[in-house]
């Protein structure tokens, strides 16, 4: 097995498992705060548990050698977890995840403000067709049951959130960010702990609880392992594939109907991304074909 196909299988998994997370939060009987806690603490511990039993101590302390860079990217991650559920819980799973979608758009603005590098060509049009789409989305939820813009703000934020997180990630590229994961998400239910319930979920939602934490953890080792194989444009490609199946797997197992706005506003925005992640790898192959 090539490396390459190492990688896309191991990132195609990693997003099958993040796939359920919507659903999850749906199906269990609990208000969101303590949702989140539980989401955090046991996807955070579990990875905690693992980095441990494979390599100790020395993943965690060099991530925190890392200064600025690792806490901005803890604070990130960390923020991203408590506002999946939060935005779950107030708009459509189809609006969150359509939004969200549109991260490389953030975190190329990030980029161009923070690490002062150009805009090409290709991230302008992107912009230019992502923005239409994500316009179409928040003006549908006026008209959309179940989905609301307040919902959509809090989608938004966590786009922006994990956008940074990454932008900070890319300065210190030499060093694995899976620990600051795991820190992050440990840090977030902590400040998360007062506002939740933890012992108010019935007992027989446990099952539930267990398989979201269960599903994120496995989904995180695997989303941190597979890119170090492939290209950041077929990670792209590969991800994309979550904002397609989540609404569908929400609108299958509870009803949850996505609505017309969601779904053409969604369509614009993914069908930019798509193009130009398609537009990267086709360069990227020439390159090496021409190398």
């Amino acid at each position: 097995m090539t490396d390459q196909t190492k990688g896309l299988l191991i990132t195609f998994f990693g997003v099958l498992f993040v796939v359920p997370d919507s659903l999850f939060v749906r199906l269990i009987d609990a208000d969101a705060w303590t949702i989140a806690f539980w989401r955090l603490l046991l996807a955070g511990g579990g990875t905690a548990l693992y980095l441990l039993a494979t390599s100790g101590t020395a993943p965690f302390r060099d991530m925190l050698a890392t200064g600025r860079f690792g806490l901005i990217y803890m604070l990130g991650v960390g923020s991203s977890g408590v506002l999946f559920v939060l935005a779950v819980s107030l708009t459509s799973v189809a609006n969150v995840v359509f939004i969200i979608a549109s991260l490389p758009v953030f975190a190329a603005v990030f980029s161009r403000i923070f690490l002062a590098e150009p805009f090409s060509q290709r991230t302008l049009l992107t912009i230019a067709a992502v923005v239409p789409g994500l316009a179409v989305i928040a003006y549908g939820s006026g008209e959309t049951a179940g989905a609301s813009l307040s919902g959509d703000l809090l989608a938004f934020a966590l786009s922006a959130m994990f956008a940074a997180a990454l932008t900070a990630a890319r300065h210190v590229r030499g060093t694995s960010m899976v620990p600051g994961v795991a820190m992050g998400y440990l840090i977030a239910a902590l400040v998360v702990w007062p506002f939740a319930a933890p012992l108010s979920v019935p007992v027989s939602q446990v099952t539930f609880v267990l398989g979201h934490g269960g599903f994120i953890l496995i989904s995180s080792v695997l989303l941190a392992l597979g890119p170090r194989y492939i290209t950041s444009a077929e990670v792209g490609l590969l991800v994309l594939l979550e904002s397609v199946l989540a609404p569908l797997l929400a609108w299958l197992v509870i009803g949850e109907n996505p609505g017309g706005y969601a779904l053409i506003g969604g369509g614009i925005v993914m069908g930019a991304l798509t193009v130009s992640n398609l537009v990267v790898l086709r360069r990227q192959r020439v390159l090496t074909t021409q190398g």
